[in-house]
């Protein structure tokens, strides 16, 4: 089936949650409106932390099954749902796994999504990762296309890390502001930190150097000012 229209922040984190829930708490699955509405707000394993409202969590879920995503069963006094994400995308169970995380945690390495997916499923090795991630990125125009993407190298990150495209195109350069913007609000950014000890170093080893030459009678320039000036006057 071909992948449908892109999906709005709040249907991805009510997805996400309903293929969580499935596969880490399956004796209380499918999930009550209520217990829809608690895992999307969780305050962990979440990126962005929402807030959504009852109202809200019933749109999506709304949506969703009219999208084939979601399906609503009325097997006891409250309306139950569950994810339709396998069978509508047609996709193994690898890969659901990879793109409940996707639409949960924001964009990941393939080694923090092996880590992730720890209560979801056991995956081999990165490499497996890995695999189905292309899968996902090479999937053919015929079944939908591509379900995820590989994201430029951010500055100071050691690794690429990859996205779902269920809420359309990622927009790269919103989130490289975004990154810069949580760099500058006050997050730990390593690269930062690095350089700004660097600059401290540096500020540090220039007064030294300056007192000596104070001390010593001479100019910071040394000898190379020296070695300039007969180089003139040649």
């Amino acid at each position: 089936m071909n992948a449908p229209r892109p999906l709005t922040p709040t249907e991805q984190r009510v997805l996400g949650t309903l293929m969580e829930k499935a596969r880490t708490v399956p004796d209380t699955y499918p999930l009550s409106l209520n217990a829809v509405v608690s895992g999307c707000n969780q305050k962990t394993s979440r990126e962005p932390v929402m807030n959504v409202s009852e109202i809200e969590a019933q749109a999506a879920l709304d949506d969703l099954k009219a999208l084939h995503l979601a399906i609503e069963s009325h097997g006891s006094r409250v309306a139950r749902w569950e994810h339709n994400l396998q069978r509508a995308l047609a996709v193994p169970e690898q890969s659901a796994v990879l793109l409940g995380l996707l639409l949960l945690r924001g964009p990941q390495t393939a080694g923090e999504l092996r880590l992730n997916a720890e209560r979801w499923y056991r995956f081999a090795d990165i490499s497996s990762v890995e695999g189905f991630l292309h899968e996902l990125a090479e999937r053919a125009e015929d079944k939908g296309g591509p379900l995820v993407v590989l994201l430029p190298r951010a500055p100071g990150e050691r690794e690429a890390r990859w996205a779902h495209l269920l809420g359309g195109p990622v927009a790269i350069e919103t989130r490289a502001a975004g990154a810069h913007q949580e760099s500058a609000g006050g997050r730990f950014d390593p690269t930062s930190e690095r350089i700004e000890r660097l600059e401290a170093k540096l500020a540090a080893l220039q007064a030294t150097v300056a007192r000596l030459c104070a001390e010593l009678g001479v100019s910071p320039a040394g000898p190379e000012s020296g070695a300039d000036h007969a180089k003139t006057a040649d």
